[in-house]
C-alpha cells in the first residue's frame, strides 16, 4: 500500500505539471511572445487547450498507480461524493494540490517575468473585465458548474470497473481539451480550484478578489456529478 507521504508528493507533482504546463502555454506560447501580433508559430486556442490536456494524461499514466492523479481539489470532492473517495483523505490532498499550483506559478512567473509575482499575467481565472471575452458573472458560474460536472461524469465513466481498462488516462485528458476549447473563452477556463488559487495569488488584486467563484462552482458541479454518477451506475 502506497503511503500518504507519497500520495501527497504525487498530488503535489502532479498539480505542480498541470499548472506548469498548461498556463505556462498559454504564457509563453498561446502568441509567442516577441514576434510581433501575426506571428505563426503561437499555438493559439487550441494548443493551450492541448496542453491541459496533456498534462492530466500524462500524470494519469505517471502517477495514477500512486494517487490515482487527482490534481484538483474539485476531483477528489467529485470522487468522495461518487465513493470512490475516503474523506479522511480529503484535507491532504487538497493542500498539496493547492501547494503544487502555488509553486508552479512561483515557477512560471519567475520564467516568463524574471521574478516571482513580477508583472505580468499568470493565466488567471475571471470573469467580466477578466473574461477573455466579457462574459458576466452568470455566465462564468454557469460555465464553470456544467464543465466540471462533465469532467467529473468522465473521469467517474472512465475509471469504472466496468469500463474498458488501460483507457481512463486518454479519455480524462481528452475530455479536458475538450472543456478547454469550450470555456476558455468565458473564464479561460479553471473546473480546478487549485490551477485558479495559483495564478491568482501571485497576479493579485482583482484575480484574488474573483478567486470565490473557481473554487465554489467546481466544487458545486463536481459533488453533483458524484452523486449522479453514483446513481447511474448502480445496479439497482
Amino acid at each position: 500500500m502506497t503511503s500518504t507521504s507519497k500520495k501527497l508528493a504525487a498530488e503535489f507533482i502532479g498539480t505542480f505539471w498541470l499548472v506548469l504546463g498548461g498556463c505556462g502555454s498559454a504564457i509563453l506560447a498561446a502568441n509567442f511572445p516577441g514576434a510581433g501580433a501575426e506571428n505563426s508559430l503561437g499555438i493559439g486556442l487550441v494548443g493551450v487547450s492541448l496542453a491541459f490536456g496533456l498534462t492530466v494524461l500524462t500524470m494519469a499514466y505517471a502517477i495514477g498507480h500512486i494517487s490515482g492523479c487527482h490534481l484538483n481539489p474539485a476531483v477528489s470532492l467529485g470522487l468522495w461524493a461518487g465513493g470512490r473517495f475516503s474523506a479522511a483523505e480529503l484535507p491532504g490532498y487538497i493542500i498539496a494540490q493547492t501547494l503544487g499550483a502555488i509553486v508552479a506559478a512561483a515557477a512560471l512567473s519567475y520564467i516568463a517575468y524574471g521574478s516571482i509575482g513580477g508583472d505580468g499575467g499568470l493565466a488567471s481565472n475571471g470573469y467580466a473585465e477578466l473574461s477573455p471575452s466579457g462574459r458576466g458573472l452568470a455566465s462564468g458560474f454557469t460555465t464553470e458548474i456544467i464543465m466540471t460536472f462533465m469532467f467529473l461524469i468522465i473521469i467517474l465513466g472512465a475509471t469504472a470497473d466496468r469500463a474498458p481498462a488501460g483507457f481512463a488516462p486518454i479519455a480524462i485528458g481528452l475530455g479536458l481539451t475538450l472543456i478547454h476549447l469550450i470555456s476558455i473563452p468565458v473564464t479561460n477556463t479553471s473546473v480546478n480550484p487549485a490551477r485558479s488559487t495559483g495564478p491568482a495569488l501571485l497576479e493579485g488584486g482583482a484575480a484574488i478578489g474573483q478567486l470565490w467563484l473557481f473554487w465554489v462552482a467546481p466544487i458545486v458541479g463536481a459533488i453533483a456529478a458524484g452523486f449522479a454518477y453514483r446513481w447511474l451506475d448502480s445496479t439497482e
